[in-house]
């Protein structure tokens, strides 16, 4: 759990800040927020299974989706900062100097690298909410019945952060030059999100029967 920084404020303070005119924090911790959500619901299904006779035979299972999603709610947790962070990094770059070549050469390498860390802290905010959507799935049909919708509702915000945390990734993406990076980074985001929907789909309808 976050000690400091965006991640500890209250919801109030939070909202607050997300609605003034700073750019931080902005859609990218809103993302992380989103999975960080559906995370603490797939946690939240498990802890009203474990413990009752009722479900012992799924215990072992649910505990270690328990554990997984308790990983995925610190990550994400962590990544409503880290993504604020590398933003306000990247925008301060563009203020280092450039009045001679070695300066604007440094200058273009700062942003290149700032750029790079833009978009790679979304992506692994988008993999870890994509692994939201994951644990729900496996939850579905081991844990208390009267809590499947939070399942359901736990993949559509995985669903959520993790088309958020891409359309980060994908605005910094146009911005790098390095064509390696590029394609290392796309290759990523695409099999983060292939058949997502599709997973998330057969979660909310499982969720209703």
């Amino acid at each position: 759990m976050a000690e400091n920084g965006l991640a500890s404020l209250s919801i109030d303070e939070f909202l607050r800040r997300l609605a003034s005119g700073d750019p931080t924090p902005g859609g990218g911790a809103a993302s992380s927020l989103g999975g960080a959500l559906g995370a603490a619901l797939v946690s939240m299904v498990c802890n009203l299974t474990i413990g009752r006779e009722r479900y012992a035979a799924t215990y072992a299972e649910v505990r270690a989706v328990r554990s997984d999603a308790t990983v995925l709610l610190d990550a994400l947790e962590r990544g409503i900062d880290d993504d604020a962070n590398v933003y306000d990094h990247l925008m301060a770059t563009f203020q280092l100097p450039r009045g001679t070549d070695e300066e604007k050469s440094a200058r273009a390498a700062a942003i290149q690298e700032a750029t790079y860390q833009a978009a790679l802290v979304p992506l692994a905010l988008a993999e870890a909410s994509a692994s939201v959507i994951d644990l729900a799935e496996r939850a579905l049909g081991k844990t208390n019945p009267h809590a499947v919708s939070d399942l359901a509702v736990a993949a559509l915000l995985g669903i959520a952060g993790l088309d958020g945390a891409a359309a980060n990734v994908e605005i910094n993406l146009t911005a790098l030059k390095d064509e390696g990076r590029i394609a290392e980074l796309s290759e990523r985001l695409a099999t983060a999100r292939a058949g997502r929907r599709e997973q998330a789909a057969r979660i909310v309808e499982g969720a209703k029967s």
